[in-house]
């Protein structure tokens, strides 16, 4: 199966509210707030491969966010609803994650980003330049369950 076409199927979606808390001054979401967003959506998106942050912990794995990127298009504001997009884009070496987050209403892009986990072992403090069997083997039985 090539990655386009796994990559699209394997996606998870969320709705967030832009509360008060999360604007500046300006009445304009804080920078800093939308990897707040991104959370819940690679949580869901964990959660399809049956492997959510639990899962993580009892294979004796600890998977730390090694890199982050975000781009903003668009500004948000107290009170839009958002629509978060997270998709598997790898995890045969580590964890990749592509977000799009979308205004409700008009499907308008307002924010695109991806983040970067990799395996580190919860004893000893390893870092793994391969994912886990684990992940690998929940990860292709979602993607085999998706096709049958």
């Amino acid at each position: 199966m090539s990655d386009a076409s796994w990559s699209a199927s394997l996606a998870a979606e969320v709705e967030v509210d832009v509360l008060f808390h999360d604007s500046d001054p300006m009445g304009v979401t804080w920078h800093g707030n939308y990897f707040r967003y991104l959370e819940p959506a690679r949580a869901a998106l964990l959660g399809k491969v049956r492997f959510g942050y639990a899962e993580m912990l009892e294979s004796g794995y600890l998977w730390p966010v090694v890199e982050a990127h975000i781009k903003y298009l668009r500004p948000t504001r107290f009170g839009q609803r958002l629509v978060v997009t997270a998709t598997l884009q790898e995890y045969e070496e580590r964890l990749k994650i592509e977000y799009v987050i979308r205004d409700s209403q008009s499907g308008e892009r307002v924010t695109i980003a991806s983040t970067t986990q990799v395996a580190v072992d919860k004893e000893n403090g390893e870092m793994y330049f391969a994912s886990p069997r684990i992940l690998v083997d929940k990860v292709r039985a979602c993607l085999s369950s998706q096709v049958d």
